[in-house]
């Protein structure tokens, strides 16, 4: 989200001195030492796919634990959720619906794809899906491209965030000399974090990725606390706090509103988005869409036991809602008491001007000094790298899971006889390639103005096409009722429904203001369009597989009896 990213440009506070590099080059410095050690864990282990790919199967409670919720929270979660809160009120906060709803997929879900794929040796989602429908080429495509979609916008919009806020953590740094070029310090980061990404994942695999990960989730979860603490001190206690929300705001803003309710502010009316039912749908599909995604996939089959998955999911629905409720969403309605909001053209601004997602950035960066003091500039220094943490923590596990993606999914099929030192090999190519062209789009969105707009609007459908492995997982785990060609043409009707929505659907050559898009714009307006897509596949799914033949009996048994081993 580029303009979700956009913080502490043009803001007069006060100097971090030299704290934002030394904080930024420990964390860097461990990030890399965290890959050397994952390395030499594979070479020990012998460098298979298992390994490369899934950590040898072995993680534990804290590791999985915290790499899970650390892919689960991009940089968007503790910016753009604040800014939400901010500018909506209260409505937002039901957003974190969706936290029990993905631990809840982690404990039935997670724990039976683990189970069978390390019975059936599964490292990507095409491999279960595949062996249980039948090899087919369209199947393990589908797949592919499904997690394709998911991956590459989330790449590329971290790593653009991670630009933006290295740009804001070094504001004093207009730019930086490098090989006789001056460079921005929002490019510069671009490419020192693309290259420290792409270091470590090469490096170590999917055991770097979850150890950084465990590092960068302790550094988020603490920064959202701390959040948390600045606010409710800024407003002198709990108490006060909710005096002052209750009093001072609007009372629109502490209602759950109804599609087109608007309050106003100095004059001008100020829409409410997040109606009920959008909310509501979103959290009981999106959540779920970012639990089967590539990369949560995979750490399910990193897991030890079923004990550790359990575990996390105790954890996950116990540890997010709290870090979400206290550090984020409490900012987000303290911080509308605390700076007093501006409109500009019909849009909501901070008192200084800047956008409403940076309200987080303004409580710790006002507040921590006083609560804190000297200490508390060393503490925004450490939130800011929290915020740029979570951005490479959702980079890295989705270029990881890229790697996987592309070479069992395509090159393996490709090139039969190939052994899997050199797939894990061109899995590190793969790598390189995809952080390269991340890096390039980002870099040329700068020079294209729609172009990262384009990718941003993309970015927020990416779930939407997710869901759509939902159904198969579903009927895979629990029903076994369909049949291959009822898997392809369900899963190939979700996509192309979510397709029909807006921002794509736009794109489409003669597509001009038509009843198509006007009614896919009244739906995405009401309802999460990973839904309106799933309703679609479930119908085509199950009216094709009525009709066409289901794998053989004895074929459906032994899926069932590998999935109840333990």
């Amino acid at each position: 989200m580029v303009d979700h990213l956009s913080i502490l440009a043009n803001r007069d506070a006060p100097s971090l001195g030299n704290w934002p590099f030394l904080v930024l080059a420990l964390y860097l410095v461990g990030l890399l030492a965290l890959g050397i050690i994952g390395f030499l864990k594979n070479i020990r282990a012998q460098d298979t796919e298992s390994d490369y790919y899934l950590a040898g199967r072995g993680q534990g409670v804290v590791v999985t634990s915290l790499t899970i919720m650390a892919t689960y929270f991009s940089s968007f979660a503790i910016l753009s959720f604040p800014g939400w809160m901010y500018a909506g009120g209260i409505s937002p906060m039901l957003y974190a619906l969706n936290l029990p709803v993905a631990a809840a997929a982690i404990y039935l879900l997670g724990n039976r794809i683990r189970r069978i794929g390390r019975k059936r040796g599964y490292i990507t989602p095409a491999d279960m899906l595949t062996d249980y429908y039948g090899n087919s080429v369209f199947i393990r495509g589908l797949v592919a491209l499904t997690g394709a979609l998911y991956v590459i916008p989330y790449v590329i919009m971290q790593i653009k965030g991670g630009g933006l806020l290295a740009k804001g953590l070094f504001r004093d740094v207009d730019h930086v000399n490098f090989l006789g070029h001056q460079v921005a310090m929002e490019d510069f980061g671009v490419g020192a974090l693309s290259l420290v990404t792409m270091a470590y994942v090469i490096i170590g695999g999917m055991r770097s990725v979850a150890w950084t990960d465990v590092m960068q989730g302790i550094i988020l979860l603490t920064a959202m606390i701390l959040s948390g603490v600045a606010v409710m001190y800024a407003l002198e206690g709990p108490g006060n706090f909710f005096s002052r929300v209750s009093g001072e705001l609007d009372g629109a803003l502490l209602t759950v509103p109804a599609r087109g309710d608007t309050y106003t502010v100095q004059g001008a009316e100020i829409g409410l988005p997040h109606n009920a039912w959008k909310i509501l749908t979103f959290c009981a599909f999106a959540s779920l869409a970012s639990i089967i995604q590539p990369a949560q996939w995979m750490r399910f089959y990193a897991a030890r036991d079923s004990a550790t998955l359990r575990r996390s999911a105790i954890a996950f629905s116990t540890i997010l809602p709290v870090c979400f409720i206290f550090g984020v969403f409490l900012v987000g309605l303290g911080g509308r008491v605390l700076y007093e909001a501006t409109v500009v053209d019909g849009v909501l601004f901070l008192p200084d001007g800047s956008k409403v997602d940076q309200v987080l950035i303004h409580v710790i960066q006002d507040y921590f000094p006083q609560i804190f003091g000297a200490l508390g500039v060393v503490l925004v220094s450490l939130i800011l790298v929290a915020v740029m943490a979570a951005s490479m923590s959702t980079a890295d596990s989705n270029l990881h899971a890229i790697s996987a993606v592309a070479t069992r999914d395509l090159y393996h099929p490709l090139r039969r006889n190939s052994s899997e030192k050199e797939r894990t090999w061109v899995g590190r190519i793969v790598i390189i390639i995809a952080t390269a062209f991340a890096a390039w789009i980002t870099y040329r969105g700068q020079e294209m103005k729609g172009l990262l707009d384009t990718i941003t609007a993309f970015f927020f459908l990416a779930m939407a096409f997710s869901a759509q492995l939902l159904p198969v997982t579903i009927d895979l785990l629990f029903l076994r009722k369909g049949s291959r060609a009822g898997a392809i043409a369900g899963l190939a009707a979700g996509l192309l429904t979510v397709c029909l929505f807006p921002p794509l659907v736009n794109l489409l050559p003669g597509i001009g203001e038509n009843a198509l898009i006007d009614g896919t714009s009244h739906l995405k307006s009401l309802f999460d369009v990973g839904m309106c897509g799933i309703i679609v596949n479930v119908i085509v799914f199950a009216v094709v597989s009525s009709f066409t033949r289901k794998p053989d009996h004895a074929h459906r048994e032994a899926f069932a009896k590998d999935l109840s081993s333990r």
